[in-house]
C-alpha cells in the first residue's frame, strides 16, 4: 500500500508542478506580448497559420537574440525553441529558456541529443521553433539552411510553417536586443509543401530549399515596411 500511496503522491505533485508551470508560462506570454508590441513595436504583417492543436515546426530567419520572443508574441501556443547552448547556460537569462523548455544545441556540429529532444517535442504535439540558418545573419541575405529540419519533418510527419522577422534589432545578442527598443515586422506564411516520400539526400535538400524559399518570399512581401526599419 505504501508503494501505491507514494505513486499517487508523486503523480499529484507532478500534476501540481505542471499546472503551476502552465500558469507561469501563460503569464509570461502575456507579458512578452506587451513587451514586444509596446516597447519593441512589433507589427504582425500576416497572422500565424499554425493549427491550434497538433505538432508543427516553425522555421524563421534569424536577425537577433530577440527573435524567439518576437515570434512568440504572434502566437497563442507556446513554442519550444532549439537554442544555442551558451544562451541556455547564461545565468542572466537561463531562467527564461528553462521556462519555455528550450532545447540546448551545440554549435560545433550535429547534436544528436538535441535532435532526439526535438523529435520528442513534436511527438508530444507541441510547436518546435528552429532557425535553420544556425546563427544570426549579419545582413538581410538569408544564409544557407541546414537540412536537420527537413529530416525531423519527414521522421515525425509534422507540418512545417515559415515565419520572417525584419527590424532594427539586427545583430544584437539576447540581453542587448531585449533592453534596447526597436521596430520590428513579423510575418507568418502558409504550410510549406514538399515531397515526403523519400529521405534521400536529394529529397532533404529539396525540402530544405522549399523552406528557405518560403521564408525569402515572406521577407520580400512587405519591402516598404522592411526598408523603413533598416
Amino acid at each position: 500500500m505504501s508503494g501505491i500511496s507514494e505513486f499517487v503522491k508523486h503523480t499529484n505533485h507532478q500534476a501540481t508542478r505542471d499546472w503551476e508551470r502552465k500558469r507561469t508560462l501563460t503569464f509570461f506570454m502575456g507579458v512578452n506580448r506587451l513587451l514586444t508590441r509596446v516597447y519593441h513595436h512589433v507589427d504582425v504583417e500576416s497572422p500565424s497559420k499554425i493549427p491550434r492543436t497538433g505538432p508543427a515546426i516553425l522555421v524563421s530567419n534569424h536577425i537577433s537574440g530577440l527573435d524567439p520572443l518576437v515570434i512568440q508574441s504572434g502566437l497563442s501556443r507556446p513554442v519550444v525553441w532549439m537554442t544555442a547552448k551558451e544562451y541556455c547556460e547564461n545565468p542572466s537569462i537561463s531562467w527564461l529558456f528553462k521556462l519555455i523548455e528550450a532545447i540546448p544545441v551545440e554549435r560545433s556540429g550535429k547534436d544528436l541529443s538535441a535532435m532526439r529532444s526535438a523529435m520528442r517535442t513534436l511527438d508530444s504535439g507541441k510547436i518546435l521553433g528552429v532557425f535553420p540558418e544556425g546563427k544570426i545573419a549579419p545582413t538581410r541575405a538569408l544564409l544557407p539552411f541546414q537540412t536537420g529540419v527537413a529530416l525531423m519533418a519527414l521522421k515525425t510527419g509534422a507540418k512545417v510553417f515559415p515565419a520572417c522577422i525584419e527590424g532594427t534589432s539586427r545583430g544584437r545578442e539576447v540581453v542587448e536586443a531585449l533592453l534596447r527598443p526597436c521596430d520590428m515586422q513579423l510575418s507568418f506564411g502558409d504550410e510549406i509543401k514538399f515531397d515526403r516520400k523519400s529521405s534521400s539526400r536529394e529529397s532533404l535538400q529539396a525540402a530544405t530549399q522549399a523552406m528557405r524559399v518560403s521564408v525569402a518570399r515572406l521577407q520580400h512581401n512587405h519591402p516598404h515596411k522592411i526598408n523603413r526599419s533598416q
